[in-house]
């Protein structure tokens, strides 16, 4: 069964300094069980939706942002509420044009389900993943099966 979401998805921060709202379908959501999401997270697992990076539009506020390096090697940014410190998003630098919006921060999160998991190999050892989910156990080189799967899960529209 596909659910239908309305468009512009909106969001942001716990203090309400900074706001934003997506204008086009994202492209996949996922849970990302890698140390860095974990930490960032303070939780097993970070749960994100890709976006195009033009779909995001700040409509209060401005994000602070801090960059680091993955263990990978590449260079990452994050950007979040200056006011309270919630986390929005992610990239990396130079862009790929698609980052990952933290989906807890969406002000509706009721239809958010991962399509599947990342970074299953830093899981933590009691997480249970389902017989039908997507799996890699890395940074996926093909994204192809989460967008597949997202796109049967949900539509959007404005």
């Amino acid at each position: 069964m596909t659910r239908t979401i309305a468009l512009p998805i909106l969001g942001g921060g716990q203090c309400g300094a900074l706001r934003y709202q997506i204008t086009a379908a994202p492209l996949m959501s996922y849970a990302c069980h890698c140390t860095n999401c974990q930490r960032i997270a303070g939780s097993a697992f970070g749960l994100a939706t890709t976006i195009t990076e033009g779909s995001l539009e700040f409509t209060t506020g401005k994000p602070a942002r801090v960059e680091w390096k993955s263990k990978s090697g590449n260079e990452r940014y994050g950007m979040f509420c200056g006011g309270c410190g919630c986390r929005i998003a992610h990239g990396q630098d130079p862009s790929n044009g698609i980052p990952s919006l933290r989906a807890g921060t969406f002000d509706d999160v009721s239809w958010v389900v991962p399509a599947g998991h990342i970074w299953t190999k830093s899981a933590q050892a009691w997480f249970r993943f389902g017989d039908d989910d997507v799996l890699s156990e890395t940074q996926p080189t093909d994204s192809i099966p989460f967008i597949e799967k997202f796109k049967a899960q949900f539509q959007f529209e404005a």
